[in-house]
């Protein structure tokens, strides 16, 4: 019999099934997707480091650089209508390798990119490749993990960005001014290919745990006339903006702020996406541990999405301190909340929804996100060039999470157990 404090639980078969050469393919399974979802953040972050660079060399406006962070999200959103039927019906294994060659040969594209049309392109690209990594991550731990460990792996994985926004920062503005923003495309983009050949080769023996398909139609009206979908999409679109604004309007942030130049910027970015790797690995042992002390899964989801939503209050107190360092650990309290609160959100979707729509329901989730990204980067470039400054962007992240739990909360007021 299940206990009553297991976190997932949509069969108890899948547990039995796991030995030894099992496990070992899973830890791999782990590390892959750990891998693809850190180089999906590589590739997206470097515009945004190397902005002052390409800014002198094209004369862009804050306006400019606006619209290509817009073009990116429509573009993520528009594919994302299309991923979870794509993962679906395609397979995980399939649709995630087709989607990292893709957005890989876009990264390299960049270097070829001379005005901000062909830039404009060449994200549009990059955004529909890396649009699946998210669904298809979820869906191959929904599909492969044992129910007792997915929340721990869920809460590891989605550390990744981060580590790909700590390395980034740290590594890529030096290695441009050594050889050139060009070369600094070419080399992040052309990383994903070695993923691609090591993912083929590692997963080709992985099977569904307790016999759930690997592929299945998507029925487009049973999900949205269902309130489970609605509870995420609400939740990523209150929050997911706050990521996005963070991601790529920061350097500039400091750039403006503090008057740090290229080659400075990366040690504040650092430290605010150290910060947020902290936040997703601590989501992915918070719940299981409340629900060891005896919460229901109800109680254990909201009460640790509510902890976070109470942290990222510090975030808008960034603008207030006259240190960067201090900018930085308080826009980081930010993404520790993010994190969160996005890894327990990514958890909920595995406890409740059937395991056949996961990654069609994250992927709507992933769409409302992007428009939401969309809106307040489109948002920061009016206010920046209106000479508002940042203020109505941080005023949003300070107040999204509340807003995110209270809907979830009207959406779902009692979280249980999905069947199938």
């Amino acid at each position: 019999m299940r206990s009553a404090g297991e976190p997932m639980g949509k069969t108890d078969q899948a547990d039995s099934e796991t030995g030894p050469a099992a496990r070992r393919l899973m830890t791999v399974l782990v590390v892959l997707l750990f891998v693809g979802n850190a180089l999906n953040y590589v590739d997206r972050q470097v515009l945004s480091l190397l902005k002052p660079t390409l800014e002198a060399e094209f004369h862009w406006r804050d306006a400019d650089y606006a619209h290509l962070g817009a073009a990116f999200q429509m573009a993520a959103a528009a594919a994302l209508l299309c991923v979870g039927w794509f993962v679906d019906r395609l397979g995980v294994r399939r649709a995630y390798a087709i989607a990292v060659a893709m957005w890989s040969l876009a990264g390299v594209a960049h270097a070829r990119a001379a005005t901000v049309q062909q830039f404009v392109a060449a994200r549009v690209v990059l955004a529909a490749g890396e649009s699946v990594s998210t669904p298809a991550g979820l869906k191959a731990a929904t599909l492969y993990l044992p129910a007792r460990t997915r929340n721990v792996a869920i809460g590891l994985v989605n550390t990744a960005p981060n580590i790909g926004a700590i390395a980034t920062p740290l590594l890529i503005p030096p290695f441009a001014l050594a050889f050139g923003w060009k070369a600094a495309f070419v080399v992040t983009g052309s990383l994903g290919f070695l993923w691609v050949a090591a993912w083929l080769l590692a997963t080709r023996k992985l099977t569904p745990l307790g016999h759930a398909p690997e592929t299945a139609p998507v029925e487009w009206g049973v999900l949205l006339g269902d309130r489970r979908t609605w509870a995420v999409i609400g939740a990523k679109a209150l929050t997911d903006c706050v990521w996005w604004f963070v991601l790529f309007w920061m350097p500039d942030f400091f750039n403006r702020q503090f008057g740090l130049g290229q080659g400075a910027i990366g040690w504040p970015i650092a430290i605010i996406f150290a910060l947020a790797a902290a936040g997703a690995m601590t989501s992915g042992a918070l719940c299981p541990l409340l629900l060891a002390r005896g919460f229901t899964i109800n109680a254990a989801r909201k009460s640790s999405m509510l902890f976070y939503a109470l942290v990222v209050l510090a975030m808008p107190l960034a603008l207030a301190v006259g240190s960067p360092w201090l900018a930085a650990v308080l826009i980081g309290l930010g993404l520790f909340a993010h994190q969160g609160f996005s890894t327990n959100v990514f958890g909920m979707t595995a406890d409740v929804v059937p395991a056949r729509r996961v990654a069609s329901v994250i992927a709507f989730g992933a769409v409302a996100g992007n428009l939401s990204g969309t809106a307040i980067i489109e948002l920061a470039g009016w206010s920046l060039g209106h000479g508002h400054g940042y203020t109505p962007m941080f005023a949003i992240c300070g107040t999204a999470y509340l807003a995110a739990l209270a809907f979830i909360q009207l959406m779902l007021p009692r979280l249980e157990l999905a069947n199938a």
